[in-house]
C-alpha cells in the first residue's frame, strides 16, 4: 500500500460484518489439522502492530530488528499524535488504523500476526478477534485485565491452534534457561517461600482520588470511544491515558500486574506453582477504591503439589515498603536490559526489583527479566560451583522466538498457557488490593468461596454495549 494510507476511524463495523469475517476467518483455522503456520510469501511474517507509540515503540523496533517481520498495518487510538509519529516515520507505507475492528475488517486477510501493546484493560478484545481469525498473537504483560478475559485467551489459543505469546521478555534470556536447569538438575528443590518486590516509584504514588476524573474535551487525534473497547463507560480526562491508567483499578493492574510477570514468571512456571488457594493483604497502605495503594504486602499462599511442599510468596511494592532480606544478601544490581519508566522513578538508591527464593538447604538471590540466580551466602556458592549443570544459551530472543513459533520452527516460551494461569494468580492479587480483604479461592471450582463481590470480580466489569461479542469467539 503506497503512503497515502486511508485511515479509519470512529465508526464501528457493522455487526454482521463483524460475524462474518469471524465464520469466514475462523474456520480456517477449525478445519486445519494441526498448528497454524504463518505463510508469507517472502519468507516473513506479516505482522499488524496495535500500540505504536509509549511501549509499543520499542516492542515494533525489537520485532523489527530480528527481520523476521513485514509491517503491513499500525493501529493505534491516537494516530498521529507525538508519542506514535516516530513509528509512522519508520514505516510510511503501512496502512494506518485508529480502530482495530477496520483493520481486521480491511485487511484481515493480509495480517499473520499482531502484536498488541496497548494498555492492559484493551488487550483481551484485540487478542481475541485475532485468534478467531487464526492470527498469532504477541501481547505485553498482563494479559487481561481480569481473571476471566485470561481464562478466555487461554482457551482461545488452544482451540485456534495459533502461536500466542506474552511480552515478558526474560522468559526467553538466561535467567529462564538457568531457572530450568537447576530445577531440573534439583539444585532448587523443596522451595517454600519467596519474597518478590518491587519497590521503584509509580505514577500513583502520592494521588489522592475521591471518584472518577472530570470530564475534559476529546483531543481530536483521539478515539475515545476505540480507546475504552471493552471497558466500562468513562469521560476522557489526560489523567487516564499515555500511561496513567496504569493508576487505575478500571484499567491497569498496578506494579504487581506490571512487574510480577519479570519476576516470579520462572519461579511459577518451574516450580509449577499453579494457582494460590489463599491471598492476603498483610498490609495495604492508603486503600482506595479507584487507584493502586501507596504500598502493599500480599502473602500467595499455594498448597503442595505433588512432592513438592506448599509454597509462600509474599510480594511487596511501594516505596517505603522494603521486604526483609536475609544478611548474605549482595548488592544487587539492576538488569542493563530493562526498559526505563515511562514516569516514575528508577532511583539507584531504592533496592532494584527482584526475589529471593528459599529452598532445601540454599537460598537464592535473584532480580528481574533475564537476571540470572545467584546463591546466598557467597562461601556456598563456591562449594557448588563445580556442581552446577551446564545452562543452555537462548536459541532466540523472546521476539524472535515469537516470529518463529509463527512459522513453525520454535513454540512459544511464554505461550498463554504458560502465562495465563501466572498472571491470573496477579489478577487474585490486584481484588485483594482492590478490596482489601483475604480471599480464599477454590482451584476446582476457580471461584472465591469466601466474599462475594470479590467472586464477582474474577469477571471484571461487564463490557460496554456493543463488545461483549468479544466474550463469545
Amino acid at each position: 500500500m503506497s503512503s497515502k494510507t486511508r485511515m479509519y476511524s470512529s465508526s464501528s463495523p457493522s455487526r454482521r460484518s463483524f460475524l462474518t469475517s469471524v465464520a469466514t476467518l475462523g474456520a480456517v483455522s477449525t478445519l486445519a489439522p494441526g498448528f497454524l503456520k504463518a505463510q508469507a510469501a517472502n519468507g516473513l511474517v506479516n505482522v499488524a502492530y496495535c500500540g505504536i507509540g509509549n511501549r509499543g515503540e520499542q516492542v515494533i523496533k525489537s520485532m523489527q530488528a530480528t527481520g523476521l517481520a513485514n509491517v503491513v498495518a499500525l493501529c493505534d487510538t491516537d494516530m498521529g499524535a507525538p508519542h506514535t509519529k516516530e513509528v509512522l516515520g519508520l514505516f510510511p507505507g503501512a496502512a494506518r488504523f485508529q480502530d482495530f475492528r477496520r483493520m481486521f475488517d480491511k485487511m484481515g486477510r493480509r495480517i499473520d500476526a499482531v502484536v498488541v501493546s496497548t494498555p492492559d484493560f484493551s488487550h483481551f478484545p484485540i487478542a481475541m478477534l485475532a485468534m478467531s481469525q487464526g492470527k498469532h498473537v504477541y501481547c505485553e504483560k498482563p494479559m487481561g485485565q481480569s481473571f476471566r478475559q485470561i481464562e478466555l485467551m487461554m482457551q482461545a489459543e488452544h482451540k485456534y491452534k495459533v502461536a500466542a505469546q506474552m511480552g515478558n521478555q526474560g522468559h526467553s534470556d538466561a535467567n529462564y534457561h538457568q531457572f530450568k536447569a537447576w530445577v531440573d538438575a534439583g539444585i532448587i528443590r523443596n522451595v517454600t517461600r519467596i519474597t518478590a518486590f518491587m519497590n521503584n516509584s509509580r505514577r500513583w504514588h502520592g494521588m489522592k482520588v475521591s471518584g472518577r476524573l472530570p470530564k475534559q474535551a476529546v483531543p481530536p487525534s483521539l478515539d475515545w470511544e476505540s480507546w475504552l473497547a471493552t471497558a466500562a463507560e468513562h469521560d476522557y480526562n489526560v489523567g487516564y491515558v499515555n500511561g496513567e491508567w496504569r493508576s487505575w483499578f478500571d484499567f491497569g493492574n498496578g506494579a504487581l500486574g506490571d512487574w510480577g510477570a519479570h519476576i516470579f514468571d520462572t519461579a511459577h512456571e518451574f516450580l509449577e506453582l499453579g494457582l494460590p488457594n489463599e491471598v492476603v493483604p498483610v498490609v495495604i497502605d492508603g486503600h482506595s477504591p479507584y487507584i493502586f495503594p501507596q504500598a502493599s504486602t500480599l502473602a500467595f499462599r499455594f498448597p503442595a503439589r505433588g512432592s513438592r511442599p506448599p509454597v509462600e510468596l509474599t510480594w511487596y511494592d511501594g516505596q517505603r515498603n522494603l521486604p526483609p532480606l536475609p544478611p548474605e544478601f549482595a548488592a544487587p544490581v539492576a538488569d542493563p536490559n530493562i526498559p526505563p519508566p515511562s514516569r516514575g522513578s528508577a532511583d539507584a538508591k531504592v533496592l532494584p526489583p527482584g526475589k529471593v527464593i528459599y529452598a532445601d538447604g540454599l537460598t537464592f538471590q535473584g532480580g528481574t527479566h533475564g537476571s540470572t540466580l545467584k546463591i546466598i551466602p557467597e562461601s556456598k556458592a563456591l562449594d557448588l560451583a563445580g556442581k552446577l549443570p551446564m545452562v543452555p544459551s537462548s536459541t532466540s530472543n523472546h521476539f524472535e522466538n515469537f516470529l518463529l513459533a509463527c512459522q513453525g520452527e520454535e513454540r512459544c516460551r511464554s505461550s498463554f498457557a504458560v502465562a495465563g494461569p501466572l498472571c491470573q494468580v496477579m489478577a487474585l492479587g490486584v481484588i485483594a488490593q482492590r478490596l482489601n480483604t483475604t480471599l480464599a479461592f477454590d482451584s476446582t471450582t476457580r471461584k472465591i468461596a469466601n466474599h462475594k463481590v470479590a467472586n464477582e470480580l474474577l469477571a471484571g466489569a461487564p463490557p460496554r454495549k456493543g463488545w461483549e461479542q468479544y466474550y463469545k469467539l
